[in-house]
């Protein structure tokens, strides 16, 4: 059974995902689940084996897993799993995994781009064009406009942060530096960058690029005191989570004029309208499109299907989700 929203469901599920569905397995009716209490779901629940899951789905709490005493595994066809996987999934040794790592790929290509575009305040110069027109003066004011020697900050070596430094290295885009105390430090060096503390890597960042995951322990990550903290005309860039940085004291540091920010995620999302982020040259905000949308959900999909044929086949899992890989990872 596919537990999404409907819209997703036929987002992700075309005509080509639906004919591999019916390949690997045998699809009940009904085939799409949103509401894990109305009456058809709660049968079809009674003979369920997978679900494929995805944005939308319910929370798979101890009543679903009740209803479901056949459930072994469920397969997520996006990024995180936390909004309804917790202790009683895992506490049924139900198989859980992921298509993050597919997720990770428009995510870090997003990344890359707006790095490389931060190097030269492409963005914001592109702001202040409307302002100035055809005085070309105002070029100069937005600090280095270079590529040449500079230092990328990577909070988060996680599925996107590893991506990051990957497609930066075959760039040769910089120094690259990796915030992460999780992570073990020989994997960072092997793929090419330094680890370092939060207080040693942010003076030294031309771009601070968060990939951490959202947890209690990274709320407001970067307050006020790691902004001030940031050389002048750094810019700042979060395709994470909104929560890991503190809007208030951003909003104060961008509109002195300080810092640059691309934001593709906020808190709260979206950021309300009297917000003085929206109006700030030195802001771009984008409404959280980094990750996959469109076409490239069914890259997803796909993923989710590997892991049924894998399932089916009584093959290892390639992207399996633990309980303690949860308490670290998005």
């Amino acid at each position: 059974m596919l537990a999404m929203s409907p819209d997703v469901a036929d987002l992700q599920f075309g005509p080509l995902e639906l004919a591999r569905l019916r390949r690997l397995a045998t699809p009940g009716d009904p085939l799409v689940a949103h509401d894990f209490s109305a009456p058809a779901v709660r049968r079809r629940l009674a003979s369920v084996e997978v679900l494929i899951t995805s944005w939308g789905c319910p929370p798979i709490d101890a009543d679903v897993l009740e209803a479901a005493p056949r459930l072994r595994a469920a397969l997520h066809a996006a990024g995180s799993v936390r909004s309804h996987v917790g202790d009683a999934v895992f506490d049924r040794d139900v198989l859980v995994t992921t298509a993050a790592h597919v997720n990770a790929e428009p995510v870090a290509q997003y990344t890359v781009a707006a790095i490389l575009w931060a190097f030269k305040k492409v963005p914001f110069l592109a702001a202040d064009a409307r302002r100035f027109r055809e005085d070309w003066g105002y070029r100069d004011r937005r600090g280095e406009l270079s590529g040449l020697g500079r230092t990328i900050v990577l909070v988060g070596f996680s599925r996107v942060g590893r991506r990051v430094v990957e497609l930066l290295r075959r760039l040769q885009a910089g120094r690259l530096l990796v915030v992460d105390p999780v992570v073990d430090p020989a994997l960072v060096r092997a793929a090419g960058a330094e680890v370092v503390t939060l207080a040693e890597a942010l003076p030294q960042a031309d771009v601070l690029s968060l990939h951490a995951p959202e947890l209690p322990e990274t709320r407001h990550l970067i307050g006020a005191a790691e902004l001030a903290a940031l050389p002048e005309h750094a810019t700042l860039l979060n395709t994470a989570r909104g929560s890991l940085v503190d809007t208030a004291a951003l909003e104060e540091a961008c509109v002195h004029g300080r810092l640059h920010a691309v934001l593709d995620v906020t808190d709260p999302e979206p950021l309300p309208a009297w917000s003085r982020l929206y109006d700030l040259p030195n802001v771009v905000i984008t409404p959280h499109v980094a990750g996959s949308l469109g076409s490239e959900t069914r890259l997803m999909a796909a993923a989710a299907l590997d892991e049924l044929e894998r399932y089916a086949a009584g093959q290892p899992p390639l992207e399996p989700v633990t309980r303690h890989g949860l308490t670290v990872q998005a």
